[in-house]
């Protein structure tokens, strides 16, 4: 039985929620302020999806993101944003803080429950590729090392900091290595068909991926109107 986490500040809304993931045959366990999910995460059982409200009375719902990412226990478990603020700007800061998917308030149930479904079947299926991936070997350009198996990346002997989306994106680019990927393309590999964000998030998350790729980010080379490609040369 799968099991979901609900941080929703708004009481009926969480019982609501709560009680149609139940329905589904979900064992779920709520909380109505950051503090309650934090202590939850800490001490119950790792759960496979949060449902987070950004908009939480004692902290911050990018600080609770933050911190699942930031948990070695943690950091593999799905996190759906809820939110009232649909701007660009935050789905981008959520995105870039490694949530998987994000839903504007006001929404139906049934489609945050597609949501739900959505993520935790690609979830298996992620799983099931990691388990044939593990033994396979590292990706590597010149003094760039990916470890697959650790979820790391090298430049020489310096580690360098990627968040989730940003290691898989350059993973992607470095696997077809020489070739266009289209921002539509990198759209559905990277963040998932049904996620609800632009190809400015594309570009947001490659800008800053070349920053940390120190003189290998320029190897990624933008191709206007169509996407990206690593080049070899």
């Amino acid at each position: 039985m799968k099991k979901i986490l609900v941080i929703e500040d708004e009481e009926d809304l969480n019982q609501t929620l709560s009680f149609n993931l139940e329905n589904e045959g979900y064992k779920v366990t709520s909380a109505l302020k950051g503090s309650e999910a934090l202590k939850i995460l800490k001490d119950s059982d790792t759960p496979d999806l949060v449902i987070l409200d950004l908009m939480l009375p004692d902290i911050s719902g990018l600080d609770i993101c933050r911190h699942i990412r930031s948990e070695k226990e943690l950091k593999n478990i799905s996190v759906i944003m809820v939110t009232a603020k649909g701007e660009e700007v935050d789905r981008v800061v959520g995105f870039e803080l490694g949530a998987d998917d994000y839903i504007v308030k006001p929404y139906s149930i049934r489609e945050l429950m597609l949501r739900v479904q959505a993520q935790l079947r690609r979830n298996s299926s992620d799983s099931d590729k990691d388990k044939t991936t593990d033994d396979e070997d590292n990706i590597t350009f010149k003094e760039l090392l990916i470890d697959t198996s650790k979820h790391k990346v090298f430049l020489g002997d310096e580690k360098i900091s990627l968040t989730a989306k940003e290691f898989t994106l350059l993973k992607h680019l470095l696997t077809k290595i020489d070739k266009v990927q289209t921002r539509d393309n990198l759209l559905d590999k990277v963040w998932g068909y049904d996620s609800s964000v632009t190809t400015r998030t594309v570009d947001t998350h490659v800008k800053r991926l070349r920053s940390k790729l120190g003189k290998y980010g320029a190897n990624i080379e933008t191709i206007r109107g169509v996407g990206y490609i690593f080049n070899k040369a």
